[in-house]
């Protein structure tokens, strides 16, 4: 249970960069004018926001705050980017905001007026604890526990003591008068919970806590309950048979719903109409007074999300097909909303009088007003508080004036021992690239690399003081020169430091030491060490006197070969000549976090889940392998996927990867995934019965995985498509007028079969007449589908009437001479060549069809064949 003492809360407050527009300005001078007149930031708040609604994005990590009118964006928030990529709950009022990472577990409540975070505190992570605003009442329900806790919604303090209920409690919604409703389905019960009071009116803890108001037997013990809140009550769903429980104001009614058995409801239910959804059977009850409607959803099956009624029409979420489908009262389809990508979330709620749909995982959302007109909302609109800045497009570049280089900078020079080490920085190439330097002195002339902006000029005479000028070339030519310091050699230098090496460090830092240098009887004040790569070199620290120097992490590329050279200074600012350069290291560090992690349910295994990931940045060492931890336990591998098993059933199964390479293991990534759950089989039906078959109708949860569907007939099974149950699977070729028990079985990976209670269905029975008018000897009756003398068994008479149980092909007898028969005048010209057996004198005997006119059409096929 989520530790909620308030020791264990923490409150801090942040806001997020961005333009400040003239938006920004109109909302200070609407807040300022607003508390002239009265009116506080939340009321200012709660006049301000009526039609809206809070969306979340989780590709951006931003809530944004959304115009149900105008269908635009109008504010938006990126104080929740911790939860980037993590799918949220969004609890919002006009005054108040809580959003809960469903990820992490972590709460926090917002201020909408200043987009900060006032308070925040941890729950449980995953699904399963969840929060309910109303107004300036908020909770946290932790249905797992039983604990029921009243919070002050803007600095999550708890108000009084909480309520404790039995372990696995579910709902924990509000109605429109404020009361949250939950139901116990250890005792068959659903509740209501007043909050109390915030003291004061402006926020703290309140000295009393909520109150149980009223508890309604609404089912048996231990049935499975959904909950909806209404405007002024509660529905609750006995799934276990399918019963609805009404309580509207102090009225209770129970409907009974056939079939609507395993179904479910949505958190809130505005207006008259309750929706009862069979989402894996895509089938809708709609209750409407006493009335009891239904109508199968479209699409192309799989689950879909409870209905959710909306003026007068049923909107319904299929996120694998990433479209909302609504349907009228009489449910036909008058709309298909294009709400997101397939096979994410969609998210449905009615606010402020306006239907919003989110995709948390699109850039859009929609709104529906009471008109059903679908807007499309641009949720990563910038031009709005809190948007990002746009983006400045720059001047289009001068077209280069392409000549000669400018002079070099900073020509410096620094004495030696008979020489001087002269340094320059990078001269302007004014279109054309620079291809060597040019230094000129002492009457010499020396070339020097593009890259390699410094010179040791040797043969020097201490004592006499020297110039040099510095020149860059271009292919347009030599550009000006630049002339340097006077500089003065002399003999008093110490030596070079020597025993230059180097060593990077599995933290990335790379440890350059060196003997120290001899000073020839003068200090040596500091030491200078340049990193030397690629051909290029530059200084990359001193030390003062130190013969140590250790590279911080990140001033050298990972990956990149390095080497070092040093130079000891004295008193005197002369300076040694350059040490001879280090061995070359590599400097590297741990591998980068894991790219792209995901989880899935593997379908076709008990227990098992598949991860999968993306290399990431080595760091300057091979990846040698990437630890994937989960349930406790630490494997290493080598690709970039691992398929874990050994989990519970429905287990959710929290997985962390990091790469590893010689520096150690790099930072982890976490996802989840959740292995499949036993199947599950519900409103098995048999009905539709004709002559020779009926149809079985039933709903069945996969658990996540693969599964396989068996319908026994009569002790019989047959393997049947499990998606053939909810538009009804046909049985035919069976016998008539015969009784039929009928059960269902589903399976998947986990090893569990759920068998439903048997059905029984009967087949109709079909009755024939003999007509053969003025047939005085009657009509023979044959042990076999032919006219053959030898197997005739007797005469049945015009007006006899049999029971059809079957027809057979007929064949040439002795007596007709061909297999097809006719019977002219004395049955209306009737030609066939099918026999129907029925029973004659105790036995199964067969009669020619042309002679046995057939009750409902006269046609032989509504009887199987023999």
């Amino acid at each position: 249970m989520a530790d909620l003492s308030p020791g264990a809360i923490t409150r801090r407050a942040r806001t997020k960069g961005g333009v400040v527009t003239i938006v920004t300005v109109l909302a200070m001078l609407a807040a300022m004018g607003l508390t002239w007149f009265g009116l506080s930031a939340n009321d200012q708040v709660s006049a301000g926001f009526d039609s809206s609604s809070w969306l979340w994005s989780l590709t951006r990590g931003e809530i944004a705050r959304v115009n149900g009118l105008t269908g635009k964006v109008d504010t938006r928030s990126q104080a929740l980017v911790a939860s980037q990529g993590h799918y949220v709950q969004v609890s919002q009022s006009d005054r108040y905001l809580i959003v809960r990472d469903q990820h992490t577990g972590r709460i926090s409540a917002l201020d909408p007026a200043t987009l900060q975070i006032t308070a925040s505190q941890e729950s449980q992570a995953g699904l399963g604890v969840s929060v309910a605003l109303h107004n300036n009442a908020a909770f946290v329900i932790d249905p797992v526990q039983g604990v029921v806790r009243q919070l002050d919604p803007a600095t999550l303090q708890p108000i009084g003591e909480p309520l404790r209920y039995p372990p696995g409690i579910t709902g924990g919604h509000f109605d429109g008068t404020g009361r949250l409703w939950l139901a116990v389905p250890s005792q068959g019960t659903v509740s209501a919970i007043t909050p109390a009071p915030l003291t004061p009116p402006s926020g703290g803890t309140g000295g009393s806590g909520p109150s149980l108001v009223r508890t309604e037997p609404v089912a048996e013990a231990f049935h499975d309950l959904a909950l909806s809140a209404l405007d002024d009550g509660v529905a609750v769903l006995d799934q276990t048979n399918g019963s609805l429980t009404l309580l509207r104001g102090d009225t209770l009614k129970k409907v009974e719903i056939a079939g609507a058995a395993g179904g479910e409801l949505p958190e809130r239910s505005s207006g008259k109409d309750i929706a009862v959804t069979v989402v894996d059977g895509r089938k809708v009850y709609v209750i409407s007074g006493d009335q009891v409607h239904e109508f199968t959803v479209p699409g192309a099956g799989g689950a879909v999300r409870p209905a959710v009624a909306w003026s007068g029409w049923f909107y319904v979420a299929d996120d694998a097909a990433g479209k909302v489908y609504a349907i009228d009262r009489e449910g036909k389809l008058v709309n298909t909303i294009e709400a997101g990508k397939p096979g994410f979330r969609l998210e449905l709620e009615v606010r402020e009088n306006q239907l919003f749909i989110n995709a948390p995982d699109s850039a859009t959302a929609r709104v529906v007003n009471d008109k059903h007109q679908v807007r499309v909302v641009d949720k990563f609109n910038d031009d709005v508080v809190g948007g990002d800045p746009p983006p400045v497009t720059p001047p289009p570049p001068p077209k280069p004036q392409i000549g000669k280089p400018g002079a070099p900078r900073n020509v410096t020079a620094a004495s030696g021992d008979s020489q001087v080490r002269l340094s320059w920085g990078k001269a302007a190439e004014n279109g054309s690239k620079i291809t060597k330097y040019v230094v000129e002195g002492d009457g010499r002339t020396w070339t020097v690399g593009a890259r390699n902006r410094s010179l040791v000029i040797d043969k020097l005479t201490n004592g006499k003081t020297y110039t040099f000028t510095v020149h860059a070339v271009n292919g347009k030519g030599a550009g000006p020169t630049r002339k340097s310091n006077p500089v003065m050699p002399t003999g008093d230098v110490p030596d070079a430091p020597t025993g230059v090496k180097a060593v990077e460090k599995p933290d990335g830092t790379v440890e350059v030491t060196w003997t120290a240098a001899n000073g020839q009887g003068r200090k040596i004040t500091r030491y200078e060490v340049t990193a030397i790569n690629a051909g290029s070199g530059a200084l990359i620290g001193t030390t003062s006197g130190a013969v140590k120097l250790v590279v911080k992490d990140g001033e050298l590329e990972y990956g990149t070969q390095y080497a070092f050279t040093v130079v000891a200074v004295n008193d005197k600012g002369a300076g040694s000549e350059v040490s001879q350069p280090s061995g070359s290291v590599v400097p590297f560090n741990k591998p980068a976090q894991v790219r792209n992690l995901s989880a899935a349910t593997v379908g076709t295994a008990k227990g098992t889940i598949r991860v999968t990931w993306a290399v990431p940045a080595d760091n300057g060492r091979p990846i040698t392998g990437y630890k994937v931890t989960a349930g406790g336990n630490t494997q290493t591998v080598n690709g970039t996927n691992a398929t874990l098993d050994g989990f519970g059933d429905g287990e959710i199964v929290s997985v962390d990867v990091a790469a590893v390479n010689e520096a150690g293991t790099g930072a982890k990534d976490t996802t989840s995934a959740k292995t499949i759950t036993d199947a599950k089989v519900s409103n098995v039906s048999a009905g539709s019965a004709t002559y020779k078959g009926f149809t079985v109708n039933f709903a069945y949860d996969d658990g996540g995985g693969t599964a396989t569907c068996t319908v026994t007939i009569n002790g019989a099974a047959r393997a049947v498509g499990c998606n053939t149950g909810a538009s009804g699977y046909a049985v035919n070729e069976v016998a008539t007028d015969s009784a039929f028990t009928i059960t269902v079985s589903v399976k998947n990976a986990t090893g569990a079969t759920a068998t439903s209670n048997p059905v029984t269905v009967r087949t109709r029975r079909l009755n024939g007449t003999i007509r053969c008018v003025g047939c005085s000897n009657g009509i023979g009756i044959y042990s076999n589908s032919r006219q053959q003398s030898n197997e005739a068994v007797g005469d049945a008479q015009h007006g006899d009437t049999f029971k059809a149980f079957c027809w057979k092909q007929g064949t040439a007898g002795n007596q007709s001479g061909d297999a097809e028969l006719f019977a002219a005048g004395e049955n209306s010209n009737k030609r066939s060549d099918k026999w129907i057996q029925i029973t004659y004198r105790g036995n199964q005997r067969y009669v020619p069809f042309i002679w046995l006119n057939l009750d409902d059409g006269d046609d032989y096929n509504d009887v199987p064949q023999c």
